[in-house]
């Protein structure tokens, strides 16, 4: 009886430590093909960008209520604290779209002289 049970109790931690997160992948904020973008190139990207930072900002939502709803239950089922996710990849990810797209601003700028006529008016 207590070998299943510590089975049981090892099979459910490693089941929520696989959902518990994953693994930030920050994007660089300046990159090879950089030097070769366009105007046309660099807005699409920082659209991209935007784009993306929405769905981040979503996953950051169901990760907060992920750990709620994990560390409530916690409390009467230990290993679901395995499930909390302290990896903060959204965050992550989302800090590293702020760089790229400020430094694609800063491309813009430089390589865009009519968008800043168009700004400027």
């Amino acid at each position: 009886m207590r070998k299943s049970l510590l089975a049981a109790t090892a099979a459910v931690t490693f089941t929520l430590t696989a959902c518990a997160g994953r693994a930030p992948a920050p994007v660089q904020t300046v990159q090879m093909k950089d030097a070769m973008m366009d105007c046309t190139t660099i807005n699409a990207e920082i659209a991209a960008n935007t784009a993306h930072q929405g769905e981040l900002g979503s996953e950051k939502g169901g990760k907060v209520a992920q750990n709620v709803a994990a560390g409530v239950v916690g409390l009467v089922i230990w290993p679901v604290w395995f499930a909390m996710d302290f990896q903060g990849a959204a965050d992550t990810e989302s800090k590293a779209l702020d760089a790229r797209d400020q430094y694609l601003s800063t491309l813009a700028l430089q390589r865009c002289p009519m968008q800043q006529q168009v700004a400027g008016h």
